[in-house]
Protein backbone atom coordinates (compact mmCIF):
# COMPACT_ATOMS: atom_id res chain seq x y z
CA UNK A 1 0.00 0.00 0.00
CA UNK A 2 1.11 3.85 -0.82
CA UNK A 3 2.18 5.59 2.17
CA UNK A 4 0.79 9.18 1.40
CA UNK A 5 1.93 12.61 1.37
CA UNK A 6 0.40 15.77 2.01
CA UNK A 7 2.96 18.70 1.00
CA UNK A 8 2.03 22.15 1.36
CA UNK A 9 3.51 25.81 2.59
CA UNK A 10 2.24 28.57 4.35
CA UNK A 11 1.79 32.04 2.57
CA UNK A 12 3.15 35.49 4.06
CA UNK A 13 0.95 35.15 6.83
CA UNK A 14 1.82 31.68 8.10
CA UNK A 15 -1.60 30.13 6.93
CA UNK A 16 -2.68 27.60 4.45
CA UNK A 17 -4.37 29.10 1.17
CA UNK A 18 -7.22 27.99 0.24
CA UNK A 19 -5.57 25.90 -3.33
CA UNK A 20 -3.94 24.27 -0.30
CA UNK A 21 -6.71 23.21 1.92
CA UNK A 22 -8.31 22.09 -1.51
CA UNK A 23 -5.72 19.58 -2.18
CA UNK A 24 -6.06 18.49 1.47
CA UNK A 25 -9.43 17.60 0.65
CA UNK A 26 -8.72 15.78 -2.38
CA UNK A 27 -5.71 13.60 -0.30
CA UNK A 28 -8.44 12.56 2.47
CA UNK A 29 -10.61 11.34 0.00
CA UNK A 30 -7.82 9.51 -1.47
CA UNK A 31 -6.18 7.96 1.80
CA UNK A 32 -10.47 7.19 2.24
CA UNK A 33 -10.74 5.05 -0.92
CA UNK A 34 -7.29 3.12 -0.44
CA UNK A 35 -8.20 2.46 3.29
CA UNK A 36 -5.08 3.83 4.64
CA UNK A 37 -3.85 7.02 6.12
CA UNK A 38 -1.42 9.84 5.44
CA UNK A 39 1.16 12.48 6.72
CA UNK A 40 1.04 15.97 6.29
CA UNK A 41 4.89 17.77 5.38
CA UNK A 42 4.85 21.79 6.04
CA UNK A 43 7.79 23.94 4.63
CA UNK A 44 7.41 27.95 5.55
CA UNK A 45 9.00 30.43 8.35
CA UNK A 46 6.91 28.91 11.19
CA UNK A 47 4.45 26.48 10.57
CA UNK A 48 3.13 25.59 13.96
CA UNK A 49 -0.16 27.99 13.52
CA UNK A 50 -0.82 26.27 9.59
CA UNK A 51 -0.30 22.56 11.29
CA UNK A 52 -2.48 23.54 13.97
CA UNK A 53 -5.42 24.98 11.49
CA UNK A 54 -5.67 21.12 9.97
CA UNK A 55 -4.65 19.54 13.55
CA UNK A 56 -8.02 17.31 13.20
CA UNK A 57 -7.78 16.63 9.72
CA UNK A 58 -6.87 12.98 10.53
CA UNK A 59 -3.30 13.01 9.21
CA UNK A 60 -1.13 10.12 11.51
CA UNK A 61 1.78 12.70 11.86
CA UNK A 62 3.01 16.38 10.59
CA UNK A 63 6.92 17.03 9.55
CA UNK A 64 7.88 20.47 9.77
CA UNK A 65 10.91 22.14 8.04
CA UNK A 66 10.70 25.98 8.75
CA UNK A 67 12.87 28.93 9.58
CA UNK A 68 13.65 32.58 7.60
CA UNK A 69 15.25 30.30 4.58
CA UNK A 70 11.97 29.07 3.86
CA UNK A 71 9.77 32.16 4.33
CA UNK A 72 9.75 32.84 0.49
CA UNK A 73 9.51 30.83 -2.98
CA UNK A 74 13.21 29.86 -3.87
CA UNK A 75 13.94 26.57 -5.87
CA UNK A 76 17.15 25.54 -3.96
CA UNK A 77 15.35 25.95 -0.35
CA UNK A 78 12.33 24.85 -1.29
CA UNK A 79 13.30 21.67 -3.36
CA UNK A 80 15.34 20.65 -0.66
CA UNK A 81 13.24 20.83 2.07
CA UNK A 82 10.25 18.62 0.29
CA UNK A 83 12.97 16.25 -0.84
CA UNK A 84 14.07 16.04 2.71
CA UNK A 85 10.39 15.31 4.62
CA UNK A 86 9.50 13.08 1.59
CA UNK A 87 12.63 10.46 2.73
CA UNK A 88 12.00 11.42 5.87
CA UNK A 89 7.91 10.60 5.93
CA UNK A 90 8.99 7.12 3.47
CA UNK A 91 6.43 8.61 1.33
CA UNK A 92 5.57 6.91 -2.09
CA UNK A 93 2.57 9.31 -3.22
CA UNK A 94 3.20 12.64 -2.54
CA UNK A 95 0.17 15.34 -3.31
CA UNK A 96 0.67 18.89 -3.03
CA UNK A 97 -1.08 21.97 -4.14
CA UNK A 98 -0.28 23.37 -7.57
CA UNK A 99 0.48 26.77 -6.73
CA UNK A 100 3.44 29.01 -8.46
CA UNK A 101 5.90 27.97 -5.17
CA UNK A 102 5.47 24.62 -5.96
CA UNK A 103 4.81 24.14 -9.41
CA UNK A 104 8.18 25.26 -9.42
CA UNK A 105 9.96 23.23 -7.31
CA UNK A 106 7.96 19.53 -7.47
CA UNK A 107 9.32 18.18 -10.73
CA UNK A 108 13.10 18.73 -9.08
CA UNK A 109 11.60 16.93 -5.85
CA UNK A 110 10.70 13.95 -8.15
CA UNK A 111 13.64 14.03 -10.18
CA UNK A 112 15.93 14.03 -6.51
CA UNK A 113 13.93 10.94 -5.19
CA UNK A 114 14.17 9.28 -8.03
CA UNK A 115 10.88 9.38 -8.86
CA UNK A 116 7.63 10.90 -11.27
CA UNK A 117 5.67 14.01 -11.25
CA UNK A 118 2.07 14.83 -12.89
CA UNK A 119 1.32 18.61 -12.17
CA UNK A 120 -2.24 20.72 -12.29
CA UNK A 121 -4.54 17.41 -11.87
CA UNK A 122 -7.99 18.36 -11.83
CA UNK A 123 -9.72 15.16 -10.12
CA UNK A 124 -8.08 12.01 -7.97
CA UNK A 125 -9.84 8.96 -7.51
CA UNK A 126 -9.60 5.30 -6.65
CA UNK A 127 -10.61 3.44 -9.15
CA UNK A 128 -9.92 -0.96 -8.44
CA UNK A 129 -7.67 -0.68 -5.63
CA UNK A 130 -5.32 1.75 -8.38
CA UNK A 131 -4.83 5.61 -8.46
CA UNK A 132 -5.93 7.46 -11.33
CA UNK A 133 -5.76 10.89 -11.64
CA UNK A 134 -7.26 13.87 -14.35
CA UNK A 135 -4.94 16.05 -16.70
CA UNK A 136 -6.09 18.26 -18.93
CA UNK A 137 -4.05 18.57 -22.81
CA UNK A 138 -4.01 20.37 -25.68
CA UNK A 139 -5.52 23.82 -24.25
CA UNK A 140 -8.11 22.05 -21.99
CA UNK A 141 -9.71 20.27 -25.37
CA UNK A 142 -8.65 17.04 -24.48
CA UNK A 143 -8.86 15.02 -20.65
CA UNK A 144 -7.04 11.88 -19.97
CA UNK A 145 -7.21 9.24 -16.92
CA UNK A 146 -3.93 8.06 -16.37
CA UNK A 147 -2.35 5.87 -13.68
CA UNK A 148 1.16 5.31 -12.56
CA UNK A 149 3.79 2.15 -11.62
CA UNK A 150 6.24 4.12 -10.71
CA UNK A 151 6.55 5.83 -7.20
CA UNK A 152 7.68 8.15 -5.83
CA UNK A 153 4.59 9.71 -7.69
CA UNK A 154 4.31 13.41 -7.30
CA UNK A 155 1.06 14.66 -8.09
CA UNK A 156 0.27 18.75 -7.78
CA UNK A 157 -3.55 19.97 -7.62
CA UNK A 158 -4.76 22.56 -9.57
CA UNK A 159 -7.11 25.25 -7.67
CA UNK A 160 -10.89 25.01 -7.77
CA UNK A 161 -11.13 21.12 -8.00
CA UNK A 162 -12.21 19.99 -4.93
CA UNK A 163 -13.77 21.46 -1.67
CA UNK A 164 -11.49 23.24 0.56
CA UNK A 165 -11.05 20.98 3.95
CA UNK A 166 -12.50 23.02 6.81
CA UNK A 167 -13.14 23.00 10.79
CA UNK A 168 -10.19 20.69 11.65
CA UNK A 169 -8.53 23.24 13.99
CA UNK A 170 -6.50 21.56 17.08
CA UNK A 171 -3.08 21.30 18.17
CA UNK A 172 -0.57 19.59 16.39
CA UNK A 173 2.72 17.70 17.52
CA UNK A 174 5.72 18.45 14.43
CA UNK A 175 7.94 16.42 13.93
CA UNK A 176 11.40 18.69 12.66
CA UNK A 177 13.06 17.87 9.60
CA UNK A 178 16.69 18.94 8.99
CA UNK A 179 18.09 19.73 5.99
CA UNK A 180 21.26 20.48 4.33
CA UNK A 181 21.29 23.28 1.74
CA UNK A 182 23.43 25.58 0.19
CA UNK A 183 21.97 28.79 -1.61
CA UNK A 184 23.73 30.90 -3.97
CA UNK A 185 20.53 33.40 -3.78
CA UNK A 186 19.60 36.01 -1.42
CA UNK A 187 15.54 37.26 -1.39
CA UNK A 188 16.08 41.19 -0.43
CA UNK A 189 11.98 41.88 -0.78
CA UNK A 190 9.48 41.82 -2.92
CA UNK A 191 7.90 44.50 -5.38
CA UNK A 192 3.81 43.83 -6.39
CA UNK A 193 1.16 45.92 -7.24
CA UNK A 194 -1.27 46.95 -4.04
CA UNK A 195 -4.45 44.63 -4.06
CA UNK A 196 -6.67 47.71 -5.49
CA UNK A 197 -4.10 47.64 -8.44
CA UNK A 198 -3.84 43.62 -8.93
CA UNK A 199 -6.60 43.28 -11.43
CA UNK A 200 -5.39 38.45 -11.82
CA UNK A 201 -8.01 37.78 -8.80
CA UNK A 202 -8.11 34.00 -9.21
CA UNK A 203 -10.00 33.77 -5.74
CA UNK A 204 -12.43 36.31 -6.95
CA UNK A 205 -15.90 35.23 -7.19
CA UNK A 206 -16.61 36.52 -10.58
CA UNK A 207 -14.61 36.52 -13.62
CA UNK A 208 -15.00 40.07 -16.00
CA UNK A 209 -13.48 39.30 -19.02
CA UNK A 210 -13.59 42.30 -22.34
CA UNK A 211 -13.73 41.63 -25.67
CA UNK A 212 -12.17 44.13 -28.76
CA UNK A 213 -15.24 45.41 -29.07
CA UNK A 214 -14.51 47.73 -26.11
CA UNK A 215 -11.79 49.70 -28.40
CA UNK A 216 -14.25 49.92 -31.83
CA UNK A 217 -15.81 52.94 -33.59
CA UNK A 218 -19.23 53.77 -31.28
CA UNK A 219 -22.64 54.89 -32.14
CA UNK A 220 -21.27 58.12 -32.87
CA UNK A 221 -18.43 56.93 -35.14
CA UNK A 222 -15.08 57.61 -32.45
CA UNK A 223 -13.50 55.52 -30.19
CA UNK A 224 -14.34 55.85 -26.22
CA UNK A 225 -11.22 54.41 -24.56
CA UNK A 226 -10.60 56.43 -21.57
CA UNK A 227 -14.56 56.18 -20.97
CA UNK A 228 -13.81 52.09 -21.48
CA UNK A 229 -11.07 51.87 -19.21
CA UNK A 230 -13.14 53.77 -16.89
CA UNK A 231 -16.21 51.51 -16.94
CA UNK A 232 -13.99 48.76 -16.25
CA UNK A 233 -11.91 49.58 -13.97
CA UNK A 234 -14.65 51.00 -12.06
CA UNK A 235 -16.69 47.54 -12.38
CA UNK A 236 -13.16 45.86 -10.86
CA UNK A 237 -12.82 47.97 -8.01
CA UNK A 238 -16.74 47.75 -6.78
CA UNK A 239 -16.61 44.09 -7.21
CA UNK A 240 -12.98 43.18 -6.35
CA UNK A 241 -13.70 40.88 -10.03
CA UNK A 242 -10.75 39.14 -11.45
CA UNK A 243 -10.41 40.69 -15.34
CA UNK A 244 -9.69 38.63 -18.38
CA UNK A 245 -9.82 39.42 -21.92
CA UNK A 246 -10.65 37.58 -25.51
CA UNK A 247 -7.69 37.13 -27.57
CA UNK A 248 -8.81 39.30 -30.58
CA UNK A 249 -8.38 41.99 -27.47
CA UNK A 250 -4.31 41.23 -26.45
CA UNK A 251 -3.40 40.82 -29.85
CA UNK A 252 -4.78 44.42 -30.96
CA UNK A 253 -1.65 45.55 -29.26
CA UNK A 254 0.73 43.80 -31.85
CA UNK A 255 -1.09 45.24 -35.09
CA UNK A 256 -0.51 48.75 -34.38
CA UNK A 257 -4.23 49.16 -32.45
CA UNK A 258 -5.06 51.22 -29.83
CA UNK A 259 -5.48 49.15 -26.70
CA UNK A 260 -6.63 49.46 -23.07
CA UNK A 261 -3.57 50.63 -21.06
CA UNK A 262 -3.92 47.45 -18.24
CA UNK A 263 -4.46 44.76 -20.65
CA UNK A 264 -1.98 42.31 -21.15
CA UNK A 265 -1.92 38.92 -22.55
CA UNK A 266 -1.71 37.26 -19.33
CA UNK A 267 -5.35 38.54 -18.79
CA UNK A 268 -5.97 36.23 -22.09
CA UNK A 269 -8.68 33.76 -20.88
CA UNK A 270 -6.94 30.38 -21.74
CA UNK A 271 -3.22 31.75 -22.78
CA UNK A 272 -1.83 29.22 -21.14
CA UNK A 273 -4.39 26.00 -21.64
CA UNK A 274 -5.05 26.74 -18.06
CA UNK A 275 -8.85 27.72 -17.55
CA UNK A 276 -10.54 29.96 -14.86
CA UNK A 277 -12.68 28.33 -12.38
CA UNK A 278 -14.69 31.65 -10.73
CA UNK A 279 -18.45 31.06 -9.87
CA UNK A 280 -19.62 33.46 -12.69
CA UNK A 281 -18.27 35.17 -15.33
CA UNK A 282 -19.35 38.10 -17.49
CA UNK A 283 -18.13 38.65 -20.98
CA UNK A 284 -18.50 42.12 -22.62
CA UNK A 285 -17.75 43.60 -26.38
CA UNK A 286 -17.15 39.65 -27.49
CA UNK A 287 -18.73 37.65 -29.41
CA UNK A 288 -18.20 34.29 -27.99
CA UNK A 289 -16.33 31.94 -30.62
CA UNK A 290 -15.05 28.84 -29.68
CA UNK A 291 -11.77 28.99 -28.93
CA UNK A 292 -12.49 32.10 -26.16
CA UNK A 293 -15.57 29.88 -24.94
CA UNK A 294 -13.29 26.53 -24.47
CA UNK A 295 -11.19 28.84 -21.85
CA UNK A 296 -14.64 29.30 -20.28
CA UNK A 297 -15.71 25.86 -19.22
CA UNK A 298 -15.35 25.75 -15.97
CA UNK A 299 -17.21 28.78 -14.99
CA UNK A 300 -20.32 27.69 -13.03
CA UNK A 301 -22.49 30.92 -14.50
CA UNK A 302 -21.93 32.47 -18.08
CA UNK A 303 -23.45 35.41 -19.33
CA UNK A 304 -22.81 37.81 -22.27
CA UNK A 305 -23.24 41.32 -23.13
CA UNK A 306 -23.17 42.46 -26.65
CA UNK A 307 -25.21 44.23 -29.43
CA UNK A 308 -25.55 41.28 -31.94
CA UNK A 309 -28.56 38.74 -30.30
CA UNK A 310 -26.84 36.39 -33.36
CA UNK A 311 -23.79 36.45 -31.75
CA UNK A 312 -21.75 32.73 -30.32
CA UNK A 313 -22.65 33.34 -26.78
CA UNK A 314 -26.60 33.05 -28.38
CA UNK A 315 -26.08 29.82 -29.38
CA UNK A 316 -26.38 28.40 -26.04
CA UNK A 317 -23.01 29.28 -25.20
CA UNK A 318 -24.26 31.63 -22.30
CA UNK A 319 -26.24 30.92 -19.55
CA UNK A 320 -28.05 34.85 -20.17
CA UNK A 321 -27.24 36.83 -23.07
CA UNK A 322 -28.19 41.11 -22.83
CA UNK A 323 -28.45 41.98 -26.03
CA UNK A 324 -27.31 45.35 -25.24
CA UNK A 325 -24.54 48.69 -25.74
CA UNK A 326 -21.74 47.48 -23.40
CA UNK A 327 -21.00 51.41 -22.58
CA UNK A 328 -24.30 51.99 -21.65
CA UNK A 329 -25.07 48.83 -19.10
CA UNK A 330 -21.79 48.99 -17.49
CA UNK A 331 -22.44 52.73 -16.59
CA UNK A 332 -25.78 51.67 -14.83
CA UNK A 333 -23.92 48.91 -12.95
CA UNK A 334 -21.63 51.14 -12.11
CA UNK A 335 -24.01 53.81 -10.86
CA UNK A 336 -25.41 50.96 -8.51
CA UNK A 337 -22.09 50.36 -7.45
CA UNK A 338 -21.41 53.62 -5.86
CA UNK A 339 -18.63 54.09 -9.03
Amino acid sequence: MDTILYLAHTEADGSLSKTAKEALSAVKALAQGLGGGFAVGLVGRSVQAAADSIAGCGATGFFAVQGADYDVSRYATDTAACTAICKQAAATLVVAPATARFSRCLPGVAARLGGRVDTQCTGLVVEGGEIVINRWYYRQRMESLQTRTQRPWVISVAPCCFLPEEGCAGSAALTEVAVQVVTRTEVVGVEAPSADEQTIRPEAEVLFVAGAGWTKKQADGTTHMKEAEQHILGFLDGTKASLGSSKSLVDLSGEGEDVLSFMTHLHQVGQTGATPRHKKGLATCCHGEEPHVVGWRFIAERRAVNLDAGCGWAQGKADVLYVADAFAVMTKVNELLGK
